[in-house]
């Protein structure tokens, strides 16, 4: 990602990002994440798809008018996961990392011991799907719009 995004986009342009904040500390990532998100949202408000696997970010379309979420589909079947490569709207509600895990040939005991991790974590992370409820949603056309917003976002209270 260059500066040119932020330098030089307007509400014309259309912006295409994947996996901002891959790569980093997991709350360092969906930290970045964000606030690009917020960024291209609020003062750009260009047209983006942002491609994620940071679910939280899906909050956003909860505080903002000018932000909607899609997923590529997956069926789930017992063993197994297919991806459809379809999309609707609606943000996705889980991840398929340690199914994809499992099918690029990770060991059974190391797909099981991941599964019980991530138990783990989602059992006592306070970063969760639905931090933003019963907030009003926001247009972001002005400074005081724009505050508001930003008021509304302090998520780990």
């Amino acid at each position: 990602m260059r500066l040119q995004i932020f330098n030089h986009g307007t509400n014309k342009s259309l912006v295409l990002l994947d996996e901002i904040g891959r790569g980093t500390a997991t709350f360092d990532g969906l930290s970045i994440a964000w606030a690009v998100a917020e960024y291209l949202a609020i003062e750009i408000q260009s047209r983006t798809i942002f491609a994620t696997h940071y679910h939280e970010l899906n909050e956003l379309a909860s505080i903002l008018d000018n932000v909607a979420n899609y997923q590529v589909t997956v069926k789930e079947l017992e063993n197994d996961i297919v991806f459809l490569h379809e999309v609707k709207p609606g943000g996705a509600d889980k991840s398929y990392g340690i199914e994809a895990g499992r099918l690029a040939g990770l060991p059974k005991v190391v797909i099981n011991r991941a599964k019980q991790v991530m138990s783990q974590i989602e059992k006592h992370s306070k970063i969760a799907i639905g931090l933003r409820k019963n907030i009003k949603k926001l247009t972001p056309s002005n400074e005081e719009n724009t505050k508001e917003i930003m008021s509304q976002l302090d998520i780990f209270e």
